[in-house]
C-alpha cells in the first residue's frame, strides 16, 4: 500500500469577529514528490480552515486504497478521527453531546467522503514549533513529546514504530511551510484592501 504525507495547516486573523479572513495551507508528499496547495475565504473560522486544508489535500489525490498520514496542529481534527467523534454525531443525527447540531457539519461530512477506501492516520503535531540548534540530543524533549501525543497511531502506522528524529524535524518543518501557506491569502487579502496611499489634496483656486 502507498503511503502519503499530508500536511495542513488553518489560521484566521480576527477569528472571534464578524468579519475576518482565514486561510489554509496544506503539503502532499509522495516517494520525494511534492505538491503545495493554498487559499483562503472571508468571514470564516479557525476551524473550517483546518478542515479545508485536509479537504482540499485529499481532493488533489488522484487514486484511492492510500496510506494517509495526516500531520496537523488542529486538535479539533486529528481528535475527532482518533477518538472517532463523528461516530456519536452520526448516530445522534449530527448532534453533539450537548444535543446541539455539530458545527461544520458539511466540512466534516466531505472529510468522511474523501476517506473513505483509504488508511488514515492523524499525528498532532505541536503548531508553530522552532527545533533548537543541536540536532536530536538538543531536542531529545520535543521529540519525546511527540511520541507521548502519538503513542498508539505511531503504533498503528507502517513506519510508525521506527519514526527517528530526523523525521521529526521533517514534520516540524512542512508543519511551518503550511502555516506560511496559510497566511498567503490572508496576507494577500490585507494587502487588497489597504489603501494605496493618502489621496491628493484637493486644489483650491
Amino acid at each position: 500500500m502507498k503511503t502519503v504525507n499530508i500536511y495542513t495547516d488553518g489560521a484566521c486573523a480576527g477569528n472571534q469577529n464578524e468579519e475576518n479572513v482565514g486561510g489554509w495551507g496544506c503539503v502532499l508528499e509522495y516517494n520525494g514528490n511534492e505538491k503545495e496547495l493554498c487559499g483562503g475565504e472571508v468571514n470564516t473560522t479557525n476551524n473550517r480552515m483546518e478542515l479545508t486544508a485536509l479537504i482540499e489535500a485529499l481532493s488533489a489525490l488522484k487514486q484511492s486504497g492510500l496510506a494517509l498520514h495526516v500531520f496537523s496542529d488542529s486538535a479539533y481534527l486529528v481528535n475527532c478521527f482518533r477518538q472517532r467523534w463523528y461516530k456519536g454525531w452520526q448516530k445522534n443525527g449530527w448532534k453533539n453531546s450537548q444535543k446541539k447540531p455539530v458545527e461544520n457539519r458539511e466540512l466534516w461530512e466531505k472529510l468522511l467522503g474523501l476517506l473513505e477506501g483509504n488508511e488514515p492516520h492523524f499525528f498532532l503535531v505541536k503548531g508553530h514549533q522552532t527545533l533548537k540548534d543541536g540536532g536530536a540530543k538538543a531536542n531529545a524533549a520535543a521529540l519525546k513529546r511527540f511520541k507521548e501525543h502519538n503513542d498508539e497511531e505511531l503504533k498503528l502506522a507502517a513506519g510508525g514504530r521506527g519514526f527517528t528524529y530526523k523525521r521529526f524535524a521533517q514534520v516540524v518543518d512542512y508543519n511551518n511551510r503550511c502555516d506560511a501557506l496559510a497566511n498567503v491569502y490572508i496576507n494577500e487579502h490585507r494587502a487588497a484592501e489597504e489603501p494605496e496611499g493618502p489621496a491628493e489634496p484637493e486644489s483650491i483656486e
